[in-house]
């Protein structure tokens, strides 16, 4: 497997002037579907993982090891670079550097490590921060894990937690530790970016931004590189397949239902040219 290669080519994203969508995947077929599609990168949020794995909300119930080998079915069956969002890292600098380990070996081109106290814990009214301190040190224990210098590193923080001030001073300290970018979610307004980007060098990673900065030339010009959408690809997923099952089990004639891919499109995503080159050549009696 080329994982460098990806890595590669999504440093060169990072490096450039312009603004990408990564699209959110949640299996190596949505993988394949983004790729044939023309994306620059995927996408494997927490949330979605732990929704597609255990069919269970955002609550740091997945392991590292289930997310590690959700990654490595991604990235084996398609060449699109994939973001994945580590969440703490599972657990203290320590673990981080495990979760680093395990993910850089599934194939993964940019790793985000965040800065939340996960998983919830007791009596906690509201999500909170580690200590910058903790935070830098998970962010130095995750480059000493790193064998391959192309992988990326992100540093993670919040700004609706943090306040502007307090997410810009933990992304230089991030910057400063070694982090190639820093991701930022809770953004809520174009004066915060405003404010984050005259003082956090490109790149940046937003965690999806506010309605009045949709335009990607304007995030672009801010030094955003990439921005998420929400992940509406295993939700839409999962709408068609509840739609589907309920219309049949009511007792509807497979045969009326127009929800079904196409033939040609489930040719293009099983790539069935290749395994019938794969049947011809190596399961075909040849002349002698």
């Amino acid at each position: 497997m080329r994982w460098q290669e990806r890595r590669e080519r999504l440093r060169t994203v990072l490096a450039g002037e312009e603004c990408v969508h990564p699209a959110s995947v949640f299996d190596t077929a949505s993988a394949r579907i983004a790729e044939s599609l023309g994306f620059e990168a995927g996408m494997l949020a927490g949330s979605v993982a732990s929704l597609a794995v255990l069919a269970a909300p955002d609550l740091i119930l997945l392991t590292l090891s289930e997310f590690a080998a959700l990654a490595y079915r991604i990235c084996r069956g398609a060449a699109l670079p994939l973001i994945v969002d580590a969440d703490h890292g599972y657990g203290n600098a320590l673990n981080v550097q495990r979760a680093i380990e395990e993910l850089e070996n599934a194939g993964v081109a940019l790793v985000t490590i965040e800065d939340t106290r996960l998983p919830r814990g007791f009596g906690e009214a509201k999500p909170e921060l580690v200590s910058l301190e903790e935070g830098v040190g998970k962010v130095r224990a995750a480059l000493a894990a790193r064998g391959d210098p192309a992988l990326i590193i992100a540093g993670r923080t919040t700004v609706s937690l943090a306040g502007v001030a307090g997410a810009i001073a933990r992304a230089q300290a991030y910057r400063a530790a070694g982090a190639d970018a820093v991701f930022f979610a809770g953004l809520r307004t174009r004066e915060e970016l405003a404010a984050i980007a005259a003082a956090v060098p490109p790149p940046i990673l937003l965690g999806g931004a506010p309605p009045d900065l949709a335009d990607r030339a304007t995030l672009a010009a801010h030094g955003v590189r990439v921005s998420l959408q929400p992940h509406l690809t295993l939700s839409a997923a999962m709408s068609a397949v509840h739609a589907t099952l309920k219309a049949l089990r009511e007792g509807a004639d497979p045969r009326s239902l127009a929800c079904a891919a196409s033939p040609s499109l489930l040719a293009g995503i099983a790539r069935e040219k290749d395994y019938e080159g794969a049947i011809a050549r190596f399961l075909t009696a040849s002349p002698h």
